[in-house]
């Protein structure tokens, strides 16, 4: 059973398979409530107050990946796994750039589940800290916000995950294996999880970029750095 308990919106149009999301989770110890498409997710998100979002991406009305760039618009400091029956890579990374944290290829196991829930719950939690500054650079986990000398960008929880990484030592090399296990939460790096930390940091390149004079580079065959602008490896 989970020790505290976290609000869980769930949104999935098929109903046997929304109803035993919610009976799992309400037996783990999570407050539920339930979208059966994707307009009724964007109506109760406001109510649901979500520590994380369960999304399935084919649904009516509003698909997922709309709901998903929605929620990170309005910076709701929330997890996002995405259910969906599609494999293929290129739809797993249109959802990463929509702002998702993780997904489960339907069908999966309830073990599975819980464990990227469980997961994705647990990193969230670690994020809520105080703010690490390096120059005229601050992250705000709390507000999930980035702040530099041109303004302040909202940031997902990924993103702050590995912000966290880069802020701690400026100039140190950050490797993909150490940003897959400590902002993805895995261990094993394949061909996927190695393509999915570039379209993130490629992202994340550019807000940075926007508020300062840092930026995030790609070192061949290592890993990423942050580093004053004019520099170059």
């Amino acid at each position: 059973m989970s020790e505290t308990k976290t609000n869980v919106l769930v949104v999935e149009d098929e109903p046997s398979i929304g109803q035993g999301l919610c009976d799992v989770l309400v037996f783990r110890g999570h407050r539920v409530v339930w979208a059966k498409d994707g307009r009724e997710a964007l109506e109760l998100l406001n109510q649901a107050r979500p520590d994380l979002v369960l999304l399935d991406l084919m649904l009516p009305h509003v698909d997922g990946y709309a709901v998903c760039k929605h929620i990170r618009a309005q910076a709701v400091p929330c997890g996002i796994i995405m259910l969906t029956a599609k494999g293929a890579e290129e739809d797993i990374l249109r959802g990463f750039e929509c702002g998702a944290d993780d997904y489960v290829t339907k069908p999966f196991s309830v073990s599975q589940l819980l464990a990227r829930v469980d997961a994705v719950l647990g990193r969230n939690r670690k994020q809520k800290s105080e703010a690490i500054s390096v120059a005229e650079l601050t992250l705000r986990p709390e507000q999930g916000r980035l702040e530099g000398a041109s303004g302040a960008m909202e940031v997902s929880a990924r993103e702050i995950a590995i912000l966290k990484l880069l802020l701690s030592e400026p100039d140190r090399i950050v490797s993909r294996r150490v940003l897959l296990r400590e902002a993805w939460g895995m261990n094993n790096v394949d061909g996927l999880e190695t393509r999915t930390v570039d379209v993130h940091m490629a992202k994340l390149r550019k807000k940075v970029a926007e508020l300062s004079s840092w930026t995030i580079l790609a070192v061949r065959g290592q890993g990423y750095r942050l580093t004053k602008g004019g520099d170059h490896d």
